[in-house]
């Protein structure tokens, strides 16, 4: 395995070879991945004894930019969280963040070029389970010679993935933060996910999986996001922003009738992702998040839990109807009645499963206090 730049920077980003023929990732289902390559971005500064890392993991369609470099570059989705003096306190911690395997933003995935064949995957990419998304981690973090993970951090799908890490890799995480998530993901959930896909394979552009760049189920991907949207908001959030409102800010897309402000709303955001995100690398990511059970594969769910040792703080978002907050609880209260160090904490907010991209005032001390107390 390779990484492209020579020395960890106190901000940087790259990408690191994770597989190779002769060291080729087997994913959980058997299959052989023989290229891949993950891309990072890092903030902070490793100390010597390695030991204060930070690993942070992106939700569905994140990025592994999830904070600013410098005062010109973008804002990225945790900005508020990473930084000197915030939770992520960049003068004390090294913070890694991955783009997922399986996604579209320097990683491989089944948009890349099999250099086996010279054609992208497509939809002939190894299918993914939420515990490949962690080992393909785990190889990075080998490469940068990184022992110990201070903490492992994440929301909704990256929740997931802390709860595995700990799991299948006990000796190398100190603790875990899963913010609105579960400990196996709900038939609701996936029935989500299965209107999101399916609005995809039915757009005549799909074509099986192998459209061009510039030709793709741009209308399936969007009606996705469309629903993905409504899953990570609530009605009193929808209530306050929008009310009833026929005066629609984006009308881009034919009306039926009339258009609520609403429905453009929806529009505008499935619009936004479609000039962002891969239409396969969705289908990819919903099926890993589906495949969420710690005890799938496992002796029992009750045996996975008590591999945890990582002390845990599950946070719960009050109106997210995605992943409710008495899935957060429950898990928690599963790991106390066992004996494990686990504490709940609760966001209230309107602003749904979304809010932890959103509500950083709120988020900041609880995680700034268990990661540094």
């Amino acid at each position: 395995m390779t990484v492209t730049t020579r020395t960890i920077r106190r901000c940087s980003k790259a990408t690191a070879t994770i597989a190779t023929p002769s060291d080729p990732l087997v994913t959980e289902l058997g299959q052989r991945l023989d290229h891949a390559e993950i891309a990072y971005e890092t903030w902070g500064t490793l100390n010597a004894r390695r030991d204060n890392v930070i690993l942070l993991i992106h939700a569905l369609t994140g990025d592994a930019h999830a904070a600013s470099h410098h005062p010109k570059d973008a804002p990225g989705w945790f900005e508020g969280m990473i930084g000197p003096g915030k939770a992520l306190d960049t003068n004390r911690y090294f913070v890694v963040c991955t783009n997922l395997l399986g996604g579209c933003s320097g990683s491989t995935g089944p948009r890349s070029i099999n250099p086996t064949t010279g054609r992208r995957y497509n939809l002939s990419f190894p299918a993914l389970t939420v515990r490949d998304l962690v080992r393909a981690q785990k190889r990075l973090i080998d490469k940068l010679k990184i022992r110990e993970l201070h903490a492992v951090i994440g929301g909704s799908l990256g929740g997931m993935q802390c709860l595995e890490w700990a799991i299948m890799f006990p000796d190398r995480v100190n603790r875990i933060v899963p913010i609105a998530s579960s400990s196996r993901f709900s038939p609701q959930g996936i029935a989500y996910n299965e209107v999101q896909r399916r609005a995809i394979l039915m757009d005549p552009n799909f074509n099986n999986g192998e459209y061009e760049d510039d030709n793709g189920p741009a209308q399936g991907l969007a009606v996705a996001r469309m629903l993905g949207m409504i899953t990570y908001q609530s009605d009193d959030l929808m209530s306050a922003r929008f009310e009833r409102s026929t005066e629609a800010r984006y009308t881009e897309w034919p009306e039926f009738q009339n258009r609520y402000d609403i429905e453009g709303y929806l529009h505008y955001q499935g619009d936004k992702l479609v000039n962002r995100f891969d239409a396969n690398s969705y289908l990819y990511l919903t099926r890993a998040m589906d495949s969420h059970d710690i005890g799938w594969k496992r002796e029992s769910y009750d045996h996975a839990l008590s591999m945890i040792e990582a002390p845990t703080l599950g946070i719960g978002i009050s109106s997210d109807i995605l992943f409710p907050a008495s899935y957060t609880i429950e898990f928690v209260d599963q790991l106390r009645e066992i004996g494990h160090h686990a504490e709940y904490r609760q966001i209230e907010s309107i602003d749904g499963h979304d809010a932890f991209l959103k509500n950083f005032e709120r988020l900041d001390p609880l995680v700034r206090d268990f990661i540094q107390g």
